[in-house]
């Protein structure tokens, strides 16, 4: 006896509901994790492209060992902490302006990195920072075992080491700079692949596009943050300096 009656198809090929749904949740994560990614990617290239042209120009040098150099080093901090509680009331055009603005503030701020060392070592060095950004970020795309046990002890390390930080800037320390470096490297190392899972994680196929464009950029700001602290720890590292 056939069933060919409407309606009725062999388990193995009746299409699902469920299926369908898993279908466009996983194309909608792609797309959501390729916006985080190029949001990431211009802002890093904005910051690069601010750097060189403060030190082409002269700017950098002329606002060097001035007050106005405090400002700038403490602005992306104060942008960062207004983003993380103000994103949610702000538009999405307006979070976006205000990333723009942090990528080219740091920029400004880490425009020093061209005259303390060669151009050749930081390209050696971003290049370096973005491998390694590139294959823990896929591991924590695409592993199944769960990375949100291990964020308590990151956070508390990079809350270790940015104390640290600040007390070698009255010590002067090379010991305990080199050691602040290398935890540092540990550290973004493993946050990257914890952020990038935990980003994913917060997809949600319901959002809207104010919604997503917002997670995305958010999570773009995560991921730069963690290439930015690599890229200066490896450098802080393995750097070239001027003579």
């Amino acid at each position: 006896m056939a069933f060919n009656s409407p309606g009725f198809q062999p388990s193995g090929m009746r299409p699902t509901t469920r299926g369908v749904i898993d279908a466009d949740i996983d194309v909608g994560l792609r797309q959501y994790m390729l916006r985080v990614y190029n949001f990431m990617a211009a802002g890093l290239g904005l910051t690069g492209l601010v750097a060189f042209m403060a030190v082409s120009t002269g700017l950098y040098q002329r606002i060097a060992g001035t007050p106005v150099m405090w400002v700038i080093m403490l602005a992306p901090f104060a942008v960062v902490m207004f983003l993380s509680f103000r994103v949610h009331k702000m538009s999405l055009g307006a979070a976006q302006a205000a990333f723009w603005g942090y990528a080219a503030l740091m920029g400004l701020s880490l425009a020093g990195i061209f005259l303390v060392y060669t151009g050749a070592s930081v390209a050696r060095v971003f290049f370096i920072s973005g491998a390694t950004f590139l294959a823990m970020s896929l591991y924590g795309y695409t592993t199944k075992r769960d990375l949100s046990r291990f964020g308590a002890f990151l956070i508390m390390g990079v809350v270790g080491i940015v104390l640290a930080s600040l007390v070698n800037i009255f010590l002067g320390s090379s010991g305990l700079q080199f050691a602040i470096s290398v935890i540092g490297v540990l550290l973004f190392t493993g946050l990257t692949a914890y952020d990038t899972q935990r980003i994913k994680e917060v997809y949600l196929s319901t959002d809207g596009i104010e919604i997503a464009g917002k997670k995305a950029l958010m999570g773009a700001l995560t991921l730069y943050l963690d290439f930015i602290n690599l890229f200066i720890m490896l450098l802080n590292l393995t750097g070239q300096r001027r003579e």
